[in-house]
């Protein structure tokens, strides 16, 4: 597919994916077919280990095109089909099986927010903020995603005032991993996606979808899970390699099988 909304960068086995639609990178239909296929993509690609998500300018994502949604209902099924076509936007950067570090470069509003909280990383820049206003817009989804994050006071509260929450107090409650001066964020994400690139793909990618499974299981049950997959890693050449090389004191060298 043509990327016209979205910008790929690939070196050292990590994917840079910037968002590219002036001037605040509204998410459009075309927007989130090429996030969708290119995520799916970057899945299956050997050669990228990790992937940074950001926005270009000074906005990661404004949120929804509410100019598209202005007679979105024209056929029946045509409010179905752009529902799903939503989520699997979401669920295609949650399901992906390289990690996903966003560097939220700005404003996460909205479905920008829902899309920077389905990564597994979260970076902002000092003047980023979130924001859910959409009860403003006359739309109501997103409380799912507020809810991964926050109480369900702070959740209500953000939802039904559309309150901005500064990146500061995302980095005070332990919601984001760091809060950066602007032209630190993307070197500390791309820096911590070349030191997961350096890891075993195979275990990595077990890892992610071991913490996708067990967040909705009981712990005995979700504990019982990952001891499985721990069998299934000791069966690979890259687990048998990083014992040898502990047990040798040097640097692993990882064949991804």
């Amino acid at each position: 597919m043509e990327l016209t909304t979205i910008q790929l960068e690939v070196a050292e086995g990590v994917a840079a994916v910037t968002l590219n639609r002036p001037p605040v990178n509204a998410q459009n239909r075309r927007l989130r077919e090429e996030l969708l296929w290119l995520f799916d993509t970057l899945s299956d690609r050997e050669d990228v280990r990790a992937i940074v998500l950001t926005g270009a300018g000074k906005n990661f994502s404004a949120g929804a095109d509410i100019k598209e949604r202005v007679g979105l209902v024209q056929e029946p099924g045509d409010y179905l089909r752009h529902n799903r076509l939503t989520r699997e936007f979401f669920h295609c950067v949650a399901d992906c099986a390289k990690p996903v570090i966003c560097a939220v470069n700005g404003a996460a509003i909205g479905a920008g927010f829902a899309l920077m909280s389905c990564c597994d990383i979260l970076l902002m820049a000092e003047d980023a903020f979130v924001q859910m206003p959409e009860l403003d817009v006359g739309l109501a989804g997103g409380a799912a995603f507020l809810l991964r994050h926050f109480s369900p006071s702070t959740a209500r509260m953000m939802f039904f005032t559309g309150r901005r929450v500064p990146a500061r107090e995302l980095y005070r409650r332990g919601i984001i991993e760091a809060c950066l001066p602007g032209d630190q964020l993307l070197p500390a994400a791309l820096e911590m996606a070349r030191e997961i690139a350096a890891k075993s793909p195979v275990a990595v990618s077990k890892a992610k979808h071991a913490f996708g499974t067990v967040e909705t299981m009981p712990f005995r049950d979700g504990y019982r899970y990952e001891q499985g997959v721990t069998v299934e890693l000791s069966r690979t050449e890259d687990a048998r390699e990083a014992q040898r090389a502990f047990v040798e004191k040097r640097a692993p060298v990882f064949r991804g099988c």
